[in-house]
């Protein structure tokens, strides 16, 4: 047998390593182009910003290594620019040397990954603009910074852009996981960062509410941050490099000594297209549950490929190193015969902004709009821990369910502590099929310094068991002004004199605290519709089970999900702030 692996990192090294383990007498050969077969892409960030401070931990393999341990031919350095499937070959040449090669095979395994999109914007070949794709990327970008820095330290920057003594500023383009990372990190470095995303929010796996925690959070650490506004041009200012990027609504962004370019991938897959194998639209490879193309003896993994949704059905393609390492092994054990189904990705991910942890799970609002499905949505803010034990956290947590059979779509929370945690445990209780209502029954680890006898998971399952029980109606922040305009509406808000300083919910909202409410239910009119708020949701609940009790306000009582603390964190509430 002879496997040809036509790409390393996270797919193609575990299938490299996988089809060792079936067949010591296997001919692999693993073909890459650029310097690095297996390397922590994911760690690169931390290495820049000196929190990661050994480089050759970042190699987690090299072709030497790969060769003692499993006896796997690499070949580093060289482009494949040809694939022929009826005669069962590949070919190319040395990215170095532009010696060409050829190499036959028996079974094909494509991990051709991602390539980092560069769309046609003047400038954009600038050499102070840079992508982070590989470790060369990452050195790059790293020598770059310390040389800059050193200019500016030491007064050799004269008659450049930036003046000596002035920090250094650097432009990330899109707010993506590594775009965030990669603030982060700059910041560390004691750069001066200015963020630039296309879309209406930052980091677009999150809805507008959630990712609003953390942009908020940037702000307050001196970031920059444009959203809504794409670029149009870089242009350069003087022979030093310094780059003025001019943004589509016309605004003009402080001269940069360099700019991180992070506006997404696709799928690395021209010469897939070109070999006949059938791609998407998109340039994603289409494979079977197998992870066979269409194409016999040819089989795809990683970020080139469009798998199954699994929560609501049909297809998508989700770059993440997780599903990259189970598909390569996977298509290695399927070579060897095991048929092992790939059941498709949830889209579990994490990222840590400064102080804040931000993780989610399958679908967000956006998407379930976009298929026009039907949806519910609960906001709760339960502790990390217990309460009474000392530093427990606030966790922000959002669960998205099938409003009929309690189906869960997908979660996403940001907090300080706990965050990663709780949405593990909701990923799994998703590929298990347990439902939302079930997620209250699930049972947790629980001591004071890590946990609550009832979880934030089970909190937010809940939640959901009121609202398909009939316990409570709720409405969701988007629906606020317009309850607010609604004359047929009051708004009551439950809070405590002393907290509603904070901030208010909606300019002449009804306040009365909810310990009181009981003996003040006559200011409570009858012949409307009641939409309650507390500080994070418990109280307003609490409100709305007195309320919809009393006499002529059955079924006209709505809570407001997440109640205050979700809401001013909404575009409505930033806006007026």
């Amino acid at each position: 047998m002879k496997i040809v692996i036509i790409g390393g990192v996270a797919g193609g090294a575990s299938a490299a390593a996988r089809a060792r383990r079936h067949d010591e007498k296997a001919e692999i050969i693993l073909l890459q182009s650029g310097p690095d077969i297996s390397y922590a892409s994911c760690g690169m960030p931390y290495f820049i910003g000196g929190e990661i401070k050994n480089r050759h931990s970042m190699a987690v393999q090299t072709p030497a290594s790969l060769y003692a341990k499993l006896r796997i031919d690499v070949r580093v350095n060289v482009r494949v620019t040809a694939i022929d499937t009826e005669k069962k070959e590949i070919s190319g040449h040395n990215e170095r040397t532009s010696d060409k090669f050829s190499e036959s095979y028996d079974e094909l395994i494509l991990a051709v990954g991602a390539a980092p999109l560069k769309p046609p914007i003047p400038g954009i070949d600038l050499p102070s603009l840079f992508s982070l794709r590989n470790l060369e990327d990452m050195d790059n970008i790293n020598h770059w910074i310390a040389k800059t820095q050193d200019e500016i330290a030491h007064h050799h920057r004269m008659h450049c852009y930036v003046a000596d003594g002035e920090k250094m500023h650097v432009v990330v383009a899109g707010a993506g996981f590594i775009g965030l990372e990669m603030v982060e990190q700059l910041l560390h470095r004691n750069i001066q960062v200015s963020l630039v995303e296309m879309m209406p929010q930052i980091l677009g796996p999150l809805d507008v509410e959630m990712a609003n925690i953390l942009e908020q959070d940037l702000i307050k650490r001196g970031v920059n941050v444009i959203t809504g506004d794409g670029i149009k041009q870089f242009e350069k200012m003087d022979e030093c490099g310094d780059v003025v990027v001019h943004l589509a609504s016309g605004k003009k962004l402080p001269a940069a000594q360099m700019t991180i370019l992070g506006l997404g991938v696709r799928p690395d897959t021209a010469i897939v297209r070109e070999a006949g194998i059938a791609c998407t639209k998109r340039g994603h490879i289409i494979v079977d549950e197998y992870l066979k193309t269409n194409t016999e003896h040819v089989w795809a993994v990683g970020d080139a490929v469009e798998v199954k949704n699994p929560i609501v059905g049909g297809q998508w393609a989700v770059p993440l190193a997780g599903p990259a390492n189970r598909q390569g092994r996977m298509a290695a054990d399927n070579i060897y015969g095991k048929n092992r189904k790939f059941k498709g990705t949830y889209a579990a991910a994490v990222v840590r902004s400064f102080d804040l942890i931000a993780a989610a799970v399958g679908m967000n609002e956006k998407m379930l709009r976009a298929q026009r499905l039907p949806y519910n949505v609960v906001h709760v803010h339960p502790g990390s821990h217990a309460g009474y034990y000392p530093g427990a956290k606030s966790i922000n947590l959002k669960v998205l369910f099938n409003p009929e059979d309690g189906k869960i779509y997908g979660a996403q929370a940001v907090g300080e502590d706990g965050v990663e945690k709780r949405i593990d445990v909701i990923s799994t209780a998703m590929q298990g099929g347990l439902t939302a209502e079930d997620l209250a029954e699930l049972e947790l680890c629980y001591a004071p310094p890590v946990g609550s006898a009832k979880d934030p998971v089970n909190i937010a399952g809940m939640a959901a068991q009121n609202i398909m029980d009939g316990f409570v109606k709720q409405i969701q922040w988007d629906q606020l002004e317009d309850a607010q305009n609604d004359p047929d509406t009051v708004i009551l808000d439950v809070r405590n004199p002393g907290e509603v300083t904070a901030g208010e919910l909606v300019n002449g909202a009804l306040q009365i605290p909810l310990p009181e409410l009981r003996d003040r239910l006559g200011e409570v009119p009858t012949d409307k519709k009641i939409v309650v708020s507390c500080a994070s949701g418990q109280r307003a609940y609490y409100a709305c089970r007195i309320l919809q009790q009393t006499p002529g306000l059955e079924g006209k009582v709505f809570n407001l999900s997440g109640a205050f603390k979700t809401f001013k964190t909404t575009p409505t509430f930033l806006s007026r702030s």
